[in-house]
């Protein structure tokens, strides 16, 4: 009889070119753009981003405002230097789907707003999509994470 060592299968070395690299990282950048000015315009406003979120009927608008600034600076953040850009990008693209859900109803809105809510609703979740194409390729090669092997 003979014994097997089981071993975890390894990942697979990711090997990119210089211009996947630059591709990733303009990505990376594009889509930081949306939640970092957006978290840091909460800290200012954050009475007026608590009432939004009291407005649609969620519970807890403060912890759900400092839960956005958390989020859309910290994770944004993360995703724009490439550290931890897997978990930051599924983080993102949970929060951005929760937030098309509660704040862009479209099928829940009077007629004349069906057309806007529902631009912003499908914008969404096209980033949603590019979040979850960076959470499964990974950060490319000039990200914080290539530096210290965690691609």
């Amino acid at each position: 009889m003979t014994t097997q060592t089981l071993r975890a299968p390894q990942a697979p070395t990711l090997s990119t070119t210089a211009a996947q690299d630059a591709l990733t990282l303009a990505g990376r950048v594009l889509l930081a753009l949306l939640f970092i000015p957006a978290g840091y315009q909460k800290i200012g406003g954050f009475t007026g981003t608590a009432g939004y979120i009291g407005s649609v009927g969620l519970p807890l608008p403060e912890v759900g405002a400092a839960l956005a600034i958390a989020v859309e600076l910290g994770l944004g953040l993360l995703l724009l230097i490439g550290w931890r850009t897997r978990i930051a990008a599924l983080g993102l693209a949970a929060f951005t789907l929760a937030a098309s859900v509660f704040f862009h109803n479209y099928w829940g809105v009077p007629a004349e707003q069906v057309m806007v809510q529902q631009l912003m609703f499908f914008k969404n979740i096209a980033v949603v999509g590019g979040l979850l194409a960076i959470a499964a390729f990974g950060a490319g090669g000039w990200s914080l994470d290539a530096r210290t092997g965690r691609r």
